[in-house]
């Protein structure tokens, strides 16, 4: 049966067009739900005037805006692809997707003006548009200018509507195609999961060209009629100070363990009153566990979640009421979703063992754009998702994610998950951050490095370190070497690219 996919934002300017749908901290616009129904209208208006039609993608290289909001509604409305791009990335990286994905348009931020220009030109693109945070621009004229009448169109929920590329830590970005039913059942797990309602107020601050920017929660924040304010980009002290404001009374927000790292040793984190906070979410990377029981021990339960791009992302969730009884774990699957933990050979594995997740829901992606092979690889016969993560179950039903099962290294015969050996480390309190990868060894195949960063002012030496371990792990998990660093590598949402440290 098809089913029809419905415009959360023209409902809401329906039935509650004085309710502020947006708030761009940056530039200090502040839409209610009509007004931002009618810009999206004007923009699609804009974009059918230069061409473009359905199953057409319409690409966005910006900072979080609440424009960007703006293209991805105006998409649906004209049944186009709304496709972010990610600035972290260079000009060549921005190349290859530009010409895998071969967007019409290409709309973007001034302050990327000389990427946009030569990816246009690369790439072919036929329409650039800039705009500039709600200033002067070719994106406001288009607005201005627009008139006529869109055309009755019907979305279903099986249709794309984003095409979102994977982070690339290996090998070429891959463009995973996120339907409207991905995104309204998200929706549906996000508000039962962590109380989104309409009077919710969530911070938009991890990149909303990544899945957890743009998915959790803000665009099921929209779907309950909430109020998204929009950060511009990351900044610890602002991020402390707007998630106390009381005035701006955030209730959600969802970061990646670096982000409530630094949140932690920003000046007013000791005395700030985060009473406001429904939920603060955590995920997109192993949270340590000495982070959680930091917060926890303010009276800051923090969130676990686990999710990828390509499961809408929702896919695992633990209630706040279980953050520290079940620390560490990522929670139980949302209602819609099913999961198994299968070996090598596909078969379920004993409750406790560890295995590779599988996922299977309306949640989850259809596949890769471009990518058939792949896409009659990565689904079991019944139709499971393949997550290439390690994960586990204990006595009560609970989901552990072990680590990406590429991140395993092998010493001496046994399975060595990287988390676990960094869960430890962070247990030394001069630890800021930490990363452990495998290294060949001649004995035992490979064996453990720790890189870790050290807070400011901590005087923590390699030995102190390997001695808690072995205080604390079997002695094949112990890392051999630790070396002290000044900062991991990260992309754009906080993951540390574990594939850029050395292995020599």
């Amino acid at each position: 049966m098809s089913i029809v996919a419905h415009d959360c934002i023209a409902h809401h300017a329906g039935i509650s067009p004085g309710r502020e749908a947006i708030h761009d901290l940056a530039s200090g616009r502040r839409l209610n739900y009509r007004q931002f129904d009618t810009r999206i209208s004007r923009l699609a208006l804009y974009l059918q005037s230069l061409g473009v039609d359905e199953g057409d993608r319409v690409a966005v290289l910006s900072h979080n805006d609440s424009d960007v909001f703006e293209i991805q509604f105006a998409c649906a409305r004209l049944g186009a692809i709304f496709l972010p791009l990610n600035w972290r990335l260079a000009v060549a990286e921005l190349e290859y997707i530009s010409k895998d994905a071969t967007p019409k348009v290409l709309i973007y931020g001034i302050e990327f003006a000389e990427d946009a220009l030569q990816v246009a030109k690369l790439a072919e693109i036929e329409h650039l548009i800039d705009l500039a945070n709600g200033e002067e621009s070719t994106y406001e004229a288009g607005l201005e200018a627009a008139s006529g009448d869109l055309p009755e169109r019907t979305n279903l929920l099986n249709d794309v509507w984003t095409i979102m590329y994977t982070s690339g830590t290996t090998g070429r970005p891959k463009g995973a195609l996120i339907t409207y039913a991905m995104c309204v059942f998200n929706a549906v797990h996000c508000s039962i999961a962590v109380e989104l309602i309409q009077q919710s107020k969530n911070l938009v601050f991890l990149p909303t060209f990544h899945t957890a920017g743009l998915n959790v929660y803000a665009n099921p924040t929209f779907h309950t009629g909430g109020t998204n304010v929009v950060m511009r980009v990351f900044e610890p002290e602002q991020f402390c100070s707007l998630l106390s404001d009381k005035e701006l009374n955030l209730t959600h927000a969802l970061g990646v363990p670096t982000n409530f790292l630094m949140l932690a040793e920003t000046e007013g984190f000791k005395d700030a009153d985060f009473s406001n906070i429904v939920c603060l979410g955590i995920g997109g990377a192993a949270a340590p566990l000495a982070l959680i029981e930091q917060f926890g021990a303010k009276g800051l339960m923090l969130q676990q979640l686990w999710g990828m791009t390509e499961t809408g992302p929702l896919g695992l969730v633990l209630s706040a009421d279980k953050a520290l009884e079940k620390v560490g774990s990522s929670g139980l699957p949302p209602l819609y979703t099913e999961l198994r933990i299968v070996d090598d050979e596909g078969s379920d594995v004993l409750q406790g063992e560890t295995g590779e997740l599988l996922i299977r829901g309306p949640n989850v992606t259809p596949g890769y754009w471009n990518r058939d092979a792949l896409n009659a690889e990565i689904f079991t016969d019944d139709g499971f998702f393949h997550t290439g993560d390690a994960a586990r179950q204990d006595v009560d039903g609970y989901y552990y994610i072990v680590d990406r099962y590429k991140d395993m290294f092998i010493s001496g015969g046994e399975n060595v998950y990287p988390v676990e050996i960094e869960n430890v480390i962070y247990e030394l309190d001069g630890v800021l951050e930490n990363a452990v990868v495998g290294i060949p060894h001649e004995k035992w195949g490979e064996v453990g490095r720790a890189y870790v960063v050290l807070k400011e002012g901590a005087n923590l030496r390699e030995k102190t370190i390997i001695e808690h371990c072995e205080a604390q792990l079997a002695r094949y998990k112990v890392p051999r070497e630790v070396r002290l660093i000044e900062e991991l590598p990260h992309n754009a949402t906080g993951k540390v690219l574990k594939h850029e440290l050395p292995r020599t």
